[in-house]
């Protein structure tokens, strides 16, 4: 009996998700729980399993196609069995038609012997199949994608697994290792404001056959494009900057790293100071962690910090939950968690959800300050500029500082520019005064 495979909500207000990449083929075996295809919605991208085993029969929705959630997207088969046409040219032709948007069905079969050996063939699982010679290391279809996005050398990672196959997890390790995920969350190529760590800019996939190409935008930047629009027209941006001196945040980190990593498995991030920082100084002025409904504020309890997170298709923003109860310690390995499995695709919608205080750190690409966009419906969001060593005055000769330009935008509906000036002021207070223990 067939089973149909479904867009699942991913939310309870998102009613519509658009099928990104499919990961299997028509006429491909699949196991239970083994990814299928990817989607992505206005909350966050996700890799859809297989609800059960068997053969992808038809595939219904095409590649960045949108459809409602509890839509029909593919049909899947029980597989062949020896002596049971479980999957032959009758039972495909009986499969029920969901629509004209069926992309592929699955090639007939019919129940011989012979038959039955070459499907064993063509739907060998991917995990057991014999690597090519192009294939050196012991790794699934999912791994050698991972790396492929993050432009790593499979060769360079060890594995864990069986006969030293690699799993996600030795992979997420290497990660680890790498400024691949200090570029999302903002780590140590800032020290120095230095950009060379940096990987260099992927080229350009557009080719020419006239003066213009039309490259259609992918249903992620859709979504961010939407949401910036909405923004815009929803709030009142006004945008402060300010200059904060960042020697003893910077001290203080330096001490402490090497032991955060070696004892803890955490780097000791800029973005987790940054993050201790606003969570305190929100507590002083808590209409910076408010929404607007109508002409009422809400005002919200938890502290809940979204870290913006830069992937190669966009931009995503997944959120600490409470972080006002974490520790400093705590904050970095939660930035550290949120990063790895927004760049691995595992986020949940929970991760995404509530947040209440945004912090962007367009700073790691060498940016000084900007005018960042509200992340909707909060009331403001901070954006981190490079840290720079640079000449300053202090007790009248010029020194030698890591600086930092800190940009804050606010809604004017609720927030003045006095209260905006207040909070990067006391904000500004606890950088240069940092005086938390780490550990």
């Amino acid at each position: 009996m067939h089973t149909d495979v479904i867009m699942p909500q991913m939310g309870e207000s998102v009613a519509e998700g658009t099928v990104t990449k499919w990961l299997k083929k028509v006429g491909d075996r699949v196991e239970a729980d083994q990814l299928l295809f990817e989607i992505s919605t206005d909350k966050v991208d996700a890799e859809i399993p297989s609800p059960v085993a068997g053969i992808l029969a038809k595939i219904l929705v095409k590649e960045n196609e949108t459809v409602a959630v509890n839509t029909v997207v593919a049909v899947i088969e029980p597989a062949i069995t020896p002596g049971a046409g479980a999957f032959d040219k009758e039972s495909l032709e009986s499969l029920p038609d969901h629509g004209s948007g069926s992309v592929s069905a699955a090639p007939e079969f019919v129940s011989s012997a012979s038959s039955i050996r070459q499907a064993s063939v063509l739907f060998a699982s991917p995990e057991t199949s014999a690597a090519g010679p192009e294939d050196k290391v012991l790794s699934s279809p999912l791994i050698r994608r991972l790396a492929s996005e993050h432009q790593i050398d499979l060769s360079h990672v060890r594995g864990t697994g069986t006969g030293g196959r690699i799993r996600k997890e030795d992979l997420l390790a290497h990660l680890r290792q790498t400024t691949e995920t200090d570029i999302a969350t903002g780590l140590d190529g800032q020290a120095h404001g230095a950009c060379s760590n940096l990987p260099p800019a992927s080229p350009s996939a557009i080719v020419f056959s006239g003066p213009t190409a039309v490259v259609p935008m992918t249903p992620m930047r859709q979504q961010i494009a939407e949401h910036m629009l909405a923004s815009r027209r929803t709030s009142a941006h006004v945008t402060t900057v300010f200059e904060v001196e960042m020697a003893k945040v910077a001290s203080v980190r330096e001490q402490y790293v090497e032991e955060c990593t070696q004892r803890h498995g955490v780097k000791l991030t800029y973005t987790a100071f940054f993050a201790r920082a606003v969570t305190a100084v929100i507590k002083a002025f808590p209409v910076f962690n408010s929404s607007i409904e109508g002409t009422n504020i809400v005002y919200k309890r938890d502290v809940n910090i979204g870290i913006a997170v830069a992937l190669k298709t966009g931009l995503i923003v997944p959120v600490i939950k409470r972080a006002d109860e974490r520790s400093l310690l705590g904050l970095a390995r939660a930035v550290q968690d949120l990063a790895e499995r927004a760049r691995s695709k595992r986020l949940r919608v929970e991760d995404v959800q509530d947040g209440t205080f945004t912090i962007t750190n367009p700073g790691i690409f060498g940016s000084l300050f900007g005018s960042p966009i509200i992340n909707q419906p909060q009331v403001a969001i901070l954006a981190i500029g490079a840290i720079q060593q640079r000449a300053v005055v202090r007790d009248g000769g010029i020194a030698i500082r890591p600086m930092v330009y800190l940009s804050l935008s606010y809604d004017h509906r609720v927030i003045d520019g006095e209260l905006g000036a207040r909070f990067l002021g006391q904000l500004k207070g606890v950088l240069e005064e940092w005086s938390e223990p780490v550990l």
